[in-house]
């Protein structure tokens, strides 16, 4: 972030979110640094008075709220089997079952595949947790 200004801080208090007075603004920076006047904050003061005034437009948003979610939508429970099943070959990092996505599908992350790739992870993984309770069973 670029280094914190007035014009930063005036910005940040008058977007659509906020929408604050300038009475609401001057309260808000007595209460946070004990200084009334705007122009009487150094840039430490300016700094953290951006980002009281970013994460309150954060939450008025409710950005704050929602669970970021990444890869395809189309795949979210298939990616939970998948973790499943990863999970019951004793793959527990991440990596690894990148890695495999790597080796089958040219492609980094579970994440990025689409639904029929995810599909045949899915019946590939199956197949090997079979083989894996087969050869526990024969020993």
């Amino acid at each position: 972030m670029a280094s914190p200004t007035i014009r930063m801080l005036w910005g940040i208090a008058k977007s659509p979110e906020l929408g604050m007075t300038d009475e609401e603004l001057h309260l808000l920076v007595l209460s946070h640094t004990g200084k009334d006047s705007i122009k009487q904050l150094n840039k430490r003061e300016l700094g953290m008075m951006v980002s009281v005034l970013a994460d309150m437009k954060d939450s008025a948003k409710g950005a704050k709220n929602r669970k970021r979610q990444t890869g395809n939508p189309a795949t979210v429970n298939q990616r939970k089997k998948v973790y499943k099943l990863a999970e019951s070959l004793g793959w527990t990092k991440k990596a690894r079952i990148n890695g495999f996505c790597r080796k089958m599908f040219g492609v980094e992350s579970v994440d990025w595949l689409n639904y029929m790739q995810c599909s045949d992870l899915i019946e590939a993984l199956k197949s090997m947790v079979e083989r894996k309770e087969k050869e526990d069973g024969k020993a």
